[in-house]
């Protein structure tokens, strides 16, 4: 079985602290930009959302719409996509109208009087973010659900593609291993939790659990051959997926 070298975790560690420096805000602006402000701010650390501001500057930017496009939003998303600032754009008002520099996946439908779907934007911006999304998680409450969400669905897919692409017994270890010390830090870090050395030991505690599922998967290859391969890679899945929840959970109990 191969090495895992402790210098690969000290590195992911310090990793998750420079992740908790970006204090970057999340940019809102266009029609009634302050009122969905105030949705997405609720809870959230003074400064980590804002109306104002150079979007050079912003973490992300959501712009709200007010049916059709005009110049203004144009020169608005425009500007995020020469920056290479992430974008959700909200349609609010009737119709649907194409929304330029943003993807169909990342517009968030307002229908007239219904308010905005704060849930559902905060949704779609973890899914358009990914992994950058955690220092804003860090400081917005409404993103953090989200952002574990993705967070864990990410890297158990990205777990379970490797386990069932790593054929040779024990050479998969090094690599789930730091795949899911790299999700727990970042679990962490979307609560605003640092990672010391007092608390590595259970981090590590937390990640033991899925070295056992993986365990039970090289046992079982050699009694599946055909098929063994789809079930090792489901039991990465698996097991990267329970790592995840239970240090969600673990997380969500420390920071409240």
């Amino acid at each position: 079985m191969a090495a895992l070298h402790p210098a690969a975790i000290w590195g992911l560690v310090k990793e998750a602290r420079t992740v908790l420096e970006d204090t970057r805000p999340l940019l809102v602006t266009g029609a009634l930009a302050d009122v969905l402000e105030q949705g997405l701010a609720r809870g959230g650390s003074p400064g980590a959302v804002s109306s104002r501001g150079s979007v050079e500057h912003a973490a992300a930017l959501v712009r709200v719409l007010a049916g059709e496009p005009t110049e203004d939003d144009r020169q608005a998303l425009r500007a995020a996509n020469r920056a290479r600032i992430p974008v959700v754009a909200v349609q609010t008002g009737s119709g649907w109208f194409d929304v330029p520099y943003v993807l169909a996946t990342d517009v968030v439908v307002c229908p007239p009087g219904a308010g905005f779907p704060v849930e559902e934007i905060a949704r779609v911006l973890a899914a358009r973010l990914g992994e950058s999304a955690t220092p804003l998680a860090s400081r917005l409450p409404v993103l953090r659900d989200p952002v574990c969400d993705e967070l864990i669905e990410s890297f158990s897919r990205k777990n379970g593609v490797l386990g069932a692409a790593i054929f040779i017994p024990g050479a998969d270890f090094p690599v789930l291993t730091l795949n899911q010390v790299r999700l727990v830090l970042r679990l962490a870090s979307a609560h605003g939790i640092q990672i010391d050395q007092q608390r590595l030991p259970e981090l590590l505690g937390t990640v033991a659990a899925g070295f056992g599922l993986r365990v039970v998967a090289r046992q079982l290859l050699g009694a599946v051959p055909i098929a063994g391969w789809a079930l090792k890679g489901g039991i990465a899945y698996a097991g990267t997926r329970a790592v995840g929840e239970a240090a969600r959970r673990y997380f969500a109990a420390s920071a409240g």
